[in-house]
């Protein structure tokens, strides 16, 4: 059985909506993250892509990653000289970012061992901790990273443009009144954000 298959039946008889943008765009393909360096080298990789186009992000990402043979860790970038990162193209705050994940992750404010024993509500609490990291890198890392079934990213301005696409919704609701929207998706609403990402991604169905 495909590993989606149950959550998009859910989300196809909550929702006349749901149901044909799921036969539009087909069977949901999110899969497991698996960036090197595991959890801490996803977040880092976050963190340098954060406000920057695509090309760009990736060339700094390969830098920085290229300063522990592609695999970074809390402990390696802990000793990395703060220079050897601006070099690799990183911004003073975005080093000092990373800097303060290793730090957050060695006295153990971000359990990168413990996910499965932790709620998404605590992930990201312990996720905002860190320096340049908000709510909503912390719900990509659940999403991407983790596969947790039922993030609902309402201040996400795709999920809001698809949401308004696939619900036949003149302009796309605001944050506050999106997260309420999300409810009768509960418990797939990743899938559901999914799904209206697509609907920003591809053209419109009709």
């Amino acid at each position: 059985m495909d590993r989606w298959e149950e959550a998009c039946a859910a989300l196809a008889a909550a929702s006349p909506h749901m149901d044909k943008a799921i036969a539009a765009y087909g069977p949901c393909t999110l899969v497991k993250g698996k960036a090197a360096g595991g959890a801490f080298g996803a977040l880092a990789r976050s963190i340098c892509y954060q406000q920057l186009a695509g090309k760009a992000a990736a060339a700094i990402h390969g830098r920085f990653a290229a300063l522990y043979q592609g695999r970074p860790t809390p402990e390696a970038v802990a000793a990395t000289p703060d220079d050897a990162l601006r070099a690799a193209g990183l911004s003073a705050n975005k080093a000092a970012s990373i800097k303060d994940l290793a730090a957050k992750t060695l006295d153990g404010t971000v359990r990168l061992e413990r996910w499965a024993a932790q709620s998404d509500d605590e992930v990201v609490e312990r996720l905002t901790t860190v320096r340049g990291i908000g709510p909503w890198t912390a719900q990509m890392f659940l999403m991407f990273q983790l596969n947790r079934p039922d993030v609902w990213p309402s201040a996400d301005y795709g999920v809001g443009v698809g949401y308004a696409r696939i619900h036949d919704l003149a302009t796309p609701p605001k944050p506050r009144d999106l997260a309420a929207l999300g409810d009768p998706y509960r418990p797939f609403r990743t899938i559901a954000a999914w799904y209206c990402w697509r609907a920003v991604d591809t053209p419109a169905f009709t």
